[in-house]
């Protein structure tokens, strides 16, 4: 597919829009990954409960994109965007001004910030709702793409809690979070086109449907990995090297970079190849990286080993969302919020697995071996289903399955 193509067709500054505020919105959503080490210091906090400080936004986040994805369908995308940005904002704000006292503070700011990481089910079905089926990879992997602002906390939250504290770093935040607001109010629009309004049956009723099921696995390994690890470089890599945050954080935003930018990679190799194919390659990626990481404490392989499995990670989740539209087009609000849902579920498990496996064993070996064997469970199931897929709904749709 050209360039030109995408930018004739649909309208580009909605796409450009989505990627701004799922940017911002994962940037604040993961804020508390980057700062877990030095506001578990202040705060004296156990591994185990540094596990679930960084797990909690995730968590949090994977029940609201449900909510999300269904107020998207009622009071259209960008009504429903414009209000979780303000109730970010208005988190931000107070975590600034009141701060963070103890660790239930934490645990509630994270479930704050879990408005932000449930911009998935809004950004992605306002920009593929503008696009034909046959750009559904590239298109999603671009919107999807804001995941990149994961980077940028890993980058810049500890630095600047270093400087200042990491209590401005909220207030910091601030500033961008105003600024995308602006920019996604006047240029974002609604694609037009017949959207019946869902409910919460509706929910119920698509999970009766096992493809629903299958969908919710693939991203709960391929984004749950990919963001459960954004959460909790920064722990793992001052825990085992005794990096200093900032050290830390630079090889976090490196691993994530790699993930981030190569999500429409992902999009686009599915669109070519199909997306099943391409996520057999993908999980096996992961899987093969993900085991041998802790197998050795020398730091440049540790790196090494994580830039893979973030990288076949961030390009399944570009795959799982080209095949999504193709099985569930009509649906794809409700869809969105419930695979949506389904990922978050995995971040927050493999983050806060890290953190109990560390506080249990003293390593985190366990907790990397057990998500390995999910992503060998993914390859078993796309064993399962993919003759059936290819054989009904692929066979119909206009993109390669």
């Amino acid at each position: 597919m050209k360039f030109s193509e995408l930018k004739n067709s649909g309208h580009w500054p909605t796409l450009f829009t989505s990627f701004l505020y799922f940017d911002f919105s994962f940037m604040v959503w993961t804020m508390l990954g980057p700062l877990g080490a030095q506001i578990g210091e202040t705060l004296h906090l156990s591994p185990e409960q540094k596990g679930l400080m960084v797990a909690m936004p995730i968590l949090s986040g994977a029940v609201l994109r449900i909510v999300l994805g269904m107020l998207v369908d009622r009071w259209g995308a960008k009504n429903t965007g414009i209000a979780a940005q303000l109730v970010v904002i208005a988190g931000l704000a107070c975590a600034y001004f009141i701060g963070l006292p103890n660790y239930q503070a934490t645990l509630l700011m994270g479930s704050v910030l879990g408005f932000a990481g449930a911009s998935f089910a809004v950004a992605l079905p306002q920009a593929g709702r503008w696009y034909p089926p046959n750009m559904q990879g590239v298109v999603m992997g671009l919107a999807g793409a804001g995941n990149i602002g994961v980077v940028l906390d890993s980058l810049c939250a500890p630095r600047l809690a270093a400087i200042y504290g990491w209590r401005s770093v909220f207030g910091f935040a601030l500033i961008p979070s105003f600024l995308v607001l602006v920019v996604y109010i006047v240029f974002s629009r609604e694609a037009q086109v017949d959207v019946k309004k869902k409910r919460l049956v509706d929910y119920v009723n698509l999970l009766k449907d096992k493809d629903a099921h299958w969908f919710c696995f693939y991203y709960m390994v391929s984004f749950g990995g990919f963001v459960g690890l954004a959460s909790s470089y920064v722990l793992y890599f001052k825990s085992e090297y005794g990096l200093s945050p900032v050290q830390a954080g630079d090889f976090g935003a490196l691993c994530t970079f790699i993930g981030a930018v190569l999500r429409p990679v992902g999009g686009a190799v599915a669109d070519r190849i199909g997306g099943i194919r391409s996520l057999y390659t993908f999980y096996a990626l992961a899987g093969l990286a993900i085991v041998v990481s802790p197998l050795s404490h020398h730091l440049d392989y540790n790196v090494a080993t994580f830039l893979v499995a973030s990288a076949a990670l961030g390009m399944a989740n570009g795959s799982v969302f080209q095949l999504l539209p193709q099985r569930f087009g009509k649906d794809i609000g409700v869809m969105t919020g419930l695979v949506g849902c389904g990922g978050g579920v995995g971040g927050f498990y493999l983050a806060s697995s890290l953190g109990m496996a560390k506080g249990y064993t003293g390593s985190y070996a366990p907790g990397f071996f057990i998500f390995a064997g999910l992503c060998l469970l993914a390859i078993c199931g796309l064993g399962l289903v993919k003759t059936r897929w290819r054989t009904t709904w692929g066979a119909l749709a206009n993109a390669r399955i």
